[in-house]
């Protein structure tokens, strides 16, 4: 085979790891709640743990590679991750679990940037353009089976497969990398790695989402809420250390002189809101279809498929037409579609279960995937197009921590306002019979005491798998269940109200903000 073929399938085999596990992950989670006894709390630290380390450290891993060989940290992420895989498959408990995945976010950090890097460095400039549409294409079809392979898996009652399944692809990448890859550096590149900038991005995201979370599991009322808050604070104060840092440093790892672009800081901020709202509504979702609706895992994974396909097929199209006319129009109204689709998924209550799927999420999937597909590919042509081609690089690797790190912070401050509302509710709900809309007149009937009240909110931590004691009888069983699942989907549905909103202000920022594409200032970002 050509060397070429080689690249690709190393750096493809790589790839995937990363995006199925993260995308299978999501329809794993009803699944690991149930088998590891975890908190709604646990939940998103599960998910959240692996994106801040990758999030926080994934300029410090490509930097790395640039100095140190791009190859040799390549394979060191490879191995990292896929040991780490292992480990997580094997995880008798929550705290293990979430420990593992802090190790695969490491790992991550290493292997992610090496992809393209090495694309770049090692095959020819008539043959890049060639092989990055190969690499997209397969990655892509990765990111959709996902969470198909992640359902199909939890219904067949195996959702550790989720992370053995990067054990084969670990292997071959790493096989293949070490025989078949020549080595690169930036020969260029001199002084150290950004370490001080690292460490300060990855603490401040973590109080942050540490304080987020654990205010929402306390109570915003409870005094033992007072530390969280404190390191919520001072997570929000370490981002500005970490600004101060990387002002002072001679090897930045964030390159601070292309936000005095008005067009690059315009369209990270359209990154933070909308991919803070996508990744932190979409945590929610198959909870919602799994644990109210009745869905199973592998349904659940298959009805996001149709955003997947859309943003697959849309993508190469509408990069061509952001070519001819500019990418600003598709920035200001891809939002807005992304908006309403959350709207319309945020309408639904608690529906028929999988039969309903055409008339109750189907047309949000739908609205969600055509707003996204024509958001991505001018975003990434913005980004690295009204900088300077010499800093394309660190262009796109900025925005693209930047992604990550605004779906680690929406996804905890989402969780935290899940939690409080989700308790609220459901305390409403519960001294109140009208509230809820029983089964039968005997469960609205159903009294319910002070003590079996408190044994419910003690619980409540679990959102939608909140346990009911078996000591309740019948109809009050039914009635607590229902009421469980109502206040559920009240939450659901101000979590996708607020991602609309955040997605409406991702419009906003490119109406303010990006300029068109005929007005980039050639020197910008020097």
């Amino acid at each position: 085979m050509k060397q070429k073929t080689w690249i690709l399938l190393a750096t493809i085999s790589a790839s995937s790891m990363a995006f199925i596990s993260q995308s299978a992950l999501n329809s794993a989670l009803p699944a690991i709640q149930e088998d590891l006894g975890a908190s709604a709390a646990d939940l998103l630290w599960i998910v959240n743990i692996f994106q801040l380390f990758l999030g926080a450290l994934i300029l410090i891993g490509g930097a790395l590679g640039d100095m140190h060989g791009r190859k040799r940290v390549f394979a060191a992420g490879i191995g990292v991750f896929t040991g780490a895989s292992v480990l997580a498959g094997f995880a008798g408990s929550t705290n293990a679990l979430i420990a593992y995945r802090a190790l695969m976010g490491l790992g991550g950090a290493l292997m992610v940037p090496g992809s393209l890097a090495i694309i770049s460095a090692s095959i020819p400039s008539s043959e890049r353009g060639q092989a990055i549409g190969i690499w997209s294409a397969f990655t892509t079809m990765t990111s959709i089976l996902g969470p198909v392979l992640g359902g199909f898996f939890v219904d067949i009652g195996f959702w550790r497969a989720v992370f053995f399944i990067n054990v084969p692809l670990g292997i071959l990448a790493l096989t293949v990398l070490l025989m078949k890859v020549p080595e690169s550096r930036d020969e260029t590149r001199t002084g150290r790695a950004d370490i001080p900038g690292a460490l300060s991005a990855t603490m401040a995201l973590g109080a942050i989402v540490f304080g987020a979370t654990e205010i929402g599991r306390l109570g915003i009322d409870s005094p033992r809420s007072l530390v969280p808050a404190i390191l919520f604070l001072a997570g929000i104060a370490g981002m500005f250390l970490f600004v101060f840092i990387e002002r002072r440093s001679p090897e930045p790892m964030v390159k601070l002189k292309l936000f005095s672009n008005p067009t690059f800081s315009g369209t990270n901020l359209l990154t933070l809101m909308l991919y803070g709202a996508l990744g932190g509504a979409l945590f929610f979702f198959p909870l919602n279809l799994i644990q109210i609706q009745g869905y199973t895992a592998l349904q659940s994974g298959l009805a996001f498929v149709p955003f997947s396909i859309l943003l697959m097929t849309m993508s190469p199209w509408v990069g061509r037409m952001s070519d001819r006319f500019g990418p600003r129009r598709f920035l200001l109204y891809g939002p807005l579609l992304v908006a309403g689709g959350f709207i319309l998924l945020g309408i639904p209550g608690i529906t028929a279960g999988v039969g309903a799927y055409w008339r109750s999420y189907f047309p949000g999937v739908l609205l969600l995937g055509t707003g996204m597909g024509l958001v991505v590919s001018p975003l990434t042509s913005t980004v690295m197009g009204c900088v300077q081609s010499s800093n394309a690089g660190i262009a796109s690797g900025i925005n693209n921590a930047i992604s990550r790190a605004a779906g680690v912070i929406a996804t905890a401050l989402l969780g935290m306002v899940a939690l409080l509302v989700f308790s609220a509710s459901l305390e409403a709900s519960l001294r109140d019979t009208s509230a809820v809309v029983p089964d039968s007149m005997e469960a609205a009937a159903a009294a319910i005491s002070e003590d079996q009240i408190q044994l419910l909110l003690e619980e409540s931590d679990e959102l939608a798998a909140t346990p009911v004691p078996d000591s309740f009888s019948p109809a009050l069983k039914q009635r607590s269940e229902l009421a469980i699942r109502q206040s559920f989907v009240q939450v659901f549905r101000i979590i996708m109200f607020i991602a609309a909103g955040l997605a409406v202000i991702s419009s906003v920022f490119t109406g303010i903000f990006v300029a068109p594409k005929k007005d980039w200032p050639e020197s910008a970002g020097e």
